[in-house]
């Protein structure tokens, strides 16, 4: 209201009441315990699940029950949106007229939190990788819980790491090149604090992409181009982007079929980057260790998400034919 001079004059509606999480209770409410979401947790049960999501590169998005996804999403899309939290992401065109689209502006919002934190805003755009909130804090404010949420800044201008103890999620977000990365680690109880879970169906890292919005690498195995595209910056092709790939992502896995996808629509050799990153932040955020590495579901290949490894010369062919061919959409 204060940023858009809004009067405080006339009708307005009442705030919604907050559910207490179900780690809390009447007994703390008046303590700092309160503000660590795992010492509370552990008193009713052993230990939290933890999940992770992710977005990166053109764009790729790992939602919270590892489903791995290539979407088309354009401008202003929720990422986040839960009784604590909520992540929005931009994202625009790598090229003008490209339909290669990226991560340009992210902006999140901690809800104000009994004792522990004010409402604060984080907003990071291109080439703009702020290590404050949008009021210059890196705290959660004056309450006595305000170092529940801070701010680190790993590396200036390019990364930077949101710890919000008090519901145990911890955020990061890149800079790599131009665009934007963004990972998360979320207990489960976190995830699933909403509202409206029926108007949900755009919390992205929840639902996933919508279906008009992805690109389904399987769709396109028959279909072969015979021309290249016209794209600025040098031009790959899927021999190249997999052997520029391979020095970063050296498992055959879907960020390595994405770091090519990439390569293929931009041009771009900074999104090799991207993807090397969105997965060292999978390694460092996700709990379960088995599940860091993802494999494409192929049926006519009889391969699962599980499988250990893809032969190199099928998975060759198979990340030419799906990656190339995608670019024309």
């Amino acid at each position: 209201m204060i940023q858009h001079n809004c009067s405080k004059d006339g009708p307005t509606s009442q705030p919604r009441v907050r559910t207490p999480p179900p780690w809390d209770s009447q007994e703390r409410s008046d303590s700092p315990e309160v503000c660590n979401y795992e010492k509370n947790f552990h008193r009713h049960a052993s230990s939290p699940n933890y999940t992770h999501c992710g977005l990166f590169g053109d764009p790729h998005l790992r939602t919270f029950s590892d489903t791995f996804q290539t979407c088309k999403i354009q401008g202003a899309w929720p990422l986040i949106d839960n009784n604590y939290l909520n992540v929005q992401v931009t994202n625009t065109p790598v090229h003008s007229g490209s339909t290669a689209t990226a991560t340009s502006k992210i902006t999140i919002i901690f809800k104000n939190f009994q004792e522990c934190v004010d409402q604060k805003v984080y907003q990071a755009e291109m080439d703009e990788l702020p290590a404050a909130f949008i009021d210059g804090s890196k705290n959660g404010g004056d309450k006595s819980g305000a170092n529940s949420l801070k701010i680190i800044e790993k590396v200036a201008g390019q990364h930077i790491e949101i710890q919000a103890k008090y519901i145990g999620t911890t955020i990061v977000v890149r800079q790599v090149g131009r665009y934007l990365t963004f990972a998360v680690r979320m207990p489960e109880e976190v995830v699933n604090a909403v509202e409206d879970k029926e108007n949900q169906g755009l919390y992205l890292c929840l639902q996933g992409c919508p279906q008009n919005q992805q690109i389904d690498f399987r769709t396109f195995h028959s279909q072969t181009p015979e021309t290249g595209l016209k794209r600025q910056g040098p031009s790959f092709t899927p021999q190249m982007a997999g052997a520029k790939c391979k020095e970063k992502l050296p498992v055959e896995d879907l960020y390595f079929q994405s770091c090519v996808f990439d390569l293929l629509t931009t041009g771009d050799v900074n999104f090799t980057l991207a993807a090397y990153y969105a997965f060292e932040d999978v390694k460092l955020l996700h709990s379960n260790k088995d599940k860091i590495h993802l494999y494409e579901r192929t049926t006519d290949l009889g391969l699962g998400n599980s499988a250990p490894q893809i032969g190199l010369g099928m998975a060759k062919l198979l990340v030419a034919l799906v990656c190339f061919v995608s670019v024309l959409l």
